[in-house]
């Protein structure tokens, strides 16, 4: 288990567990990131991701990232 900002770009992955607070953890949920769903690493600009997750694509900061472990 790692933090996404450690992902190679491109790569599939499967969301093990969010980290944070409750309301960050309800934040990031109402974005799609839950456990078992896939993501992929469009783009990592210094730990600062667009991600690719049910369909859609999502830009995250990287202390976000940092709490989706995958």
């Amino acid at each position: 288990m790692m933090p996404i900002t450690m992902a190679d770009t491109g790569k599939v992955l499967k969301i093990v567990k969010i980290n944070g607070r409750d309301n960050v953890r309800q934040h990031l949920a109402e974005l799609g990131f839950v456990p078992d769903a896939d993501i992929k690493v469009v783009s990592d600009n210094g730990g600062n991701m667009i991600v690719q997750i049910k369909g859609g694509r999502v830009a995250i900061d990287k202390s976000m990232a940092n709490r989706i472990m995958v």
